[in-house]
């Protein structure tokens, strides 16, 4: 493991650290948050989801998301208000309860959130740690994936997306961490949210694609009369009809 320190903030440029705002706000935009967010991602600052921050009651959403054994999950985050700092991300299969505390906070100097330990590579329940080191405010909402073990299930599992925050001060609501969290069930055969869409083409064994484009009955059957003149004009070149012809009405190209 490898321990994420305030200097790593130090800009190559100057040689000094980024002021930042006293607070950091997040929303959780991918998977959806169990409870419903505010513009600036509240509630966020009680661990381990902020279902009991002090001034924010949480209201949950009751989405589950679907996912399978071993999917990929993307994570999307939007920074309301910057603060320097990464993400980290946790699995626990047995909902809120089971989430693990927030990693220990080493302080430096006068910064009481100088430094925490990054896992590297991840041990589960952690699925990813130290994602998006950032040291100044992003531009655009900001994506990454992790993803899910091969060997759990569950109905109801929990997600946590939590926010380390560097020079943050341990008397603000949340200390050095904010968090949020999704619902998710992990099943067999009940994923696929972050996979593209299927291909709507039909293919055919070997990997070869028809590249018919009729579908049934009533679009073949308006065909008729083009099948006809198609298989005159066959018999006047000697050329028999190919099965894409006779389904589709397209003469085989020679």
């Amino acid at each position: 493991m490898r321990r994420f320190t305030a200097a790593a903030f130090a800009l190559a440029t100057t040689g000094v650290l980024i002021s930042a705002p006293a607070w950091a706000h997040f929303v959780l935009q991918s998977p959806p948050s169990w409870a419903a967010q505010d513009d600036y991602g509240s509630p966020q600052k009680s661990a381990p989801c902020g279902q009991a921050d002090p001034n924010q009651a949480a209201s949950p959403t009751g989405t589950v998301m679907p996912y399978a054994p071993g999917d990929t999950v993307t994570i999307t985050i939007n920074e309301t208000i910057p603060h320097p700092g990464h993400y980290r991300v946790v699995l626990s299969p047995t909902g809120q309860a089971g989430l693990p505390a927030d990693p220990p906070v080493t302080p430096m100097g006068t910064d009481p959130c100088g430094s925490t330990i990054i896992q590297n590579p991840p041990v589960f329940p952690v699925l990813a740690d130290g994602m998006l080191v950032h040291t100044s405010a992003f531009s655009t909402a900001q994506t990454f994936t992790v993803e899910l073990p091969t060997d759990v299930t569950c109905t109801k599992c929990t997600l946590q997306v939590a926010e380390f925050m560097s020079n943050h001060g341990l008397n603000n609501p949340g200390g050095c961490f904010y968090h949020h969290c999704a619902d998710i069930s992990i099943q067999q055969g009940g994923g696929g949210n972050d996979a593209g869409p299927a291909d709507a083409g039909a293919v055919e064994p070997g990997g070869s694609s028809s590249g018919c484009g009729c579908a049934a009955g009533d679009a073949r059957a308006s065909l008729g009369g083009v099948l006809l003149l198609l298989a005159f004009v066959a018999r006047r070149r000697r050329q028999p009809l190919s099965r894409e012809a006779r389904e589709c009405g397209y003469l085989k190209k020679q």
